[in-house]
């Protein structure tokens, strides 16, 4: 076993070209597949058959308690190895050949409720130009559901008050055109007339939202601004920017509005991505019901 992982690692070195650190990655996950097999009396890589591959992937999760990232990454190892065997013809079965890795698992977004946005919206200092903007920032972006990029990225023109909707370049340079609510059109226009004036120091600048020095903010910069706010309205330490688009799509489905209406706002090709947010729905539904139905 060890000379074949000796020239498996020269295979990787030289033929693949991967570092030093990632052939010895490979080397760990595979002496613990080998260790494992030397445990169930198989000497040979090429003498394991497809059930102890099975069983290890057991152990793995059972006893040891690995993450299944962590099982995923070593079976992509070991496929690579049976894979370099049948290459080479030292052997030609690979036991690993068509065994599923364990699926991830679906880690549903986080959403703040109707409640906690509202709080955060009525954070910032809006008598403070600075403040102002960034309450038309956080507003604009939960009412439309964007993305943290397509906020700061937004120009002057891209913004209707007569018809209420803002004109947005997505992924893949793809525009859609989002509705804007009431409240966040309200103060996107406060700002622009109470506090972007004051902050524009170039003429031919059209960004919507600029900075102190009058320029379009960056991704960084608005998460750094949001994070302030998040702390002063006591809302989880891990709640994003994207957390507030999750907020928008999540309220969105609650409050009745069709799958595919939302899957056009949030600028996702396909239906399915946007079906994440069903599940979140149904666990508000099951509180409902728990905290409403008197058999619940």
């Amino acid at each position: 076993m060890q000379r074949t992982l000796a020239t498996f690692a020269d295979h990787l070195t030289v033929e693949k070209g991967l570092s030093a650190n990632t052939v010895e990655a490979y080397l760990r996950d595979l002496r613990d597949y080998g260790e494992f097999l030397r445990g169930a009396g198989v000497t040979a890589w090429e003498d394991a058959e497809r059930q102890h591959l099975v069983d290890f992937i057991s152990h793995m999760q059972r006893e040891r308690k690995l993450a299944r990232t962590t099982i995923a990454r070593k079976l992509s190892s070991v496929r690579g190895m049976y894979r370099f065997l049948v290459q080479e013809g030292r052997t030609e079965r690979d036991p690993s050949a068509n065994l599923d890795l364990p699926k991830r698992p679906e880690r549903l977004p986080k959403v703040l409720s109707v409640e906690e946005c509202l709080r955060l919206l009525e954070t910032p200092d809006r008598s403070d130009p600075l403040g102002l903007r960034d309450a038309a920032m956080i507003a604009l972006m939960y009412a439309c559901g964007l993305r943290v990029s397509e906020l700061v990225g937004l120009r002057l023109h891209e913004l209707s008050f007569e018809a209420a909707v803002v004109r947005v370049m997505g992924k893949g340079s793809k525009e859609r055109i989002v509705p804007v609510a009431p409240l966040a059109l309200d103060l996107v226009g406060r700002y622009l007339k109470e506090a972007r004036p004051g902050l524009s120091q170039h003429p031919d600048e059209d960004a919507i939202f600029l900075t102190k020095r009058g320029r379009p903010f960056s991704r960084g910069g608005f998460w750094a601004a949001l994070k302030q706010y998040v702390r002063l309205a006591d809302l989880p330490e891990d709640t994003s920017p994207h957390t507030l688009r999750h907020s928008f799509a999540t309220h969105m489905l609650s409050g009745g509005a069709d799958l595919r209406a939302i899957q056009e706002m949030l600028g996702h090709t396909a239906l399915s991505t946007t079906e994440v947010y069903t599940h979140l729905s149904v666990e508000d539904l099951r509180a409902i019901y728990d905290d409403s139905h008197p058999r619940a």
